[in-house]
């Protein structure tokens, strides 16, 4: 079915009137038997799949980068307890801590800065062997040294901080960084204004930007806004970025990009001397809110090459190793 020419045949009549079909022009056979542009002809896209991994089977190829490596060991919690610890509505608080024992070798962690910026989990481990470095949002409500409460996905000053240094931490020490998002965003408000949101946010942003280790990005549950960059998002060429099917990317929530939608939509209107009844206001509200959802869903974001697969969460551990064996193969 393929076919190879540098004018086909409508130009090729329009252009000095002969009439040829386009398999007799540069089909298969003509580039296989007459012209040699091909090397190949297969019979089918099984067949030609088949052909090219018996020729990538004789390449000899080294690896560029050799990470550090130990002999791999499985982990002690069973990737299948995931489902179990992840909500099922995705909105509940949970530890992120434990579903990252269920995927790092021997469910071994060994913590940066445990009791500082805790809404940011930060932690050397093992994947398959590979030494590696974990940021990832906990979802648990936890209280910060000076007794404040802080939200569980939520990105603080003191956690940005944490991740900014901790990235840096294993670019120098050639140490892959892995991203796992449940994120909201960052902390707005007064009083992480004054507490110097922007300089410590921008920190970790400028680090993940400038990050030079592989990097890969695994979106479990929300990854919304600024949140979605700071952990290493699409924008920032993570080698690559896996979503679990309860994954929602957006640049916020479903219900406050809705009520934000919803209140311009309305001054809008008003500013025309119309206005809606309460019932009116919801249903607009709805409509709006379902239309983003959609939005949100991983299956959207796949379709537009946002994320490279959708996986089952039971195998992410497997999707992570291999990806960094692939990635010792190009120069950091």
């Amino acid at each position: 079915t393929g076919s190879i020419f540098l004018a086909g045949p409508y130009l090729v009549r329009a252009a000095i009137g002969e009439q040829v079909d386009a398999e007799t022009l540069g089909g298969a056979s003509t580039h296989c038997e007459i012209s040699g542009v091909t090397d190949y002809k297969m019979k089918s896209d099984v067949a030609c799949i088949e052909t090219i991994r018996d020729l990538i089977d004789k390449v000899h190829v080294e690896p560029v980068v050799r990470f550090d490596w130990r002999e791999s060991l499985p982990p002690k919690r069973e990737a299948a307890s995931m489902l179990k610890l992840f909500p099922v509505d995705g909105q509940k608080p949970y530890s992120m801590s434990e579903i990252l024992e269920c995927i790092v070798d021997g469910s071994e962690l060994l913590w940066y800065k445990e009791h500082y910026g805790k809404t940011l989990l930060c932690a050397y481990a093992r994947i398959g062997g590979y030494a590696v470095g974990i940021v990832a949002n906990d979802r648990r409500i936890v209280k910060s040294g000076k007794g404040e409460m802080q939200m569980g996905g939520v990105i603080y000053s003191d956690s940005a901080d944490k991740a900014a240094r901790f990235v840096m931490n294993c670019n120098q020490k050639r140490i892959p960084l892995i991203f796992f998002h449940d994120v909201t965003g960052f902390m707005v408000g007064t009083r992480s204004e004054h507490g110097v949101i922007i300089k410590d946010g921008a920190k970790m942003v400028n680090a993940v930007a400038n990050s030079t280790v592989p990097k890969f990005t695994v979106i479990v549950g929300n990854s919304y806004g600024a949140g979605n960059y700071a952990m290493c998002g699409k924008a920032y060429d993570p080698r690559l970025i896996l979503a679990w099917p309860s994954a929602k990317i957006a640049v916020m929530g479903g219900s406050q990009a809705a009520n934000v939608l919803l209140q311009i939509q309305l001054s809008s209107m008003k500013s025309k001397g119309k206005s809606l009844t309460p019932e009116e206001e919801k249903t607009l509200f709805d409509q709006i809110n379902d239309k983003y959802n959609h939005q949100t869903s991983p299956y959207y974001a796949a379709a537009r090459l946002w994320v490279d697969a959708i996986i089952d969460p039971r195998q992410t551990r497997d999707w992570l190793i291999m990806g960094i064996q692939a990635s010792s193969f190009a120069d950091i």
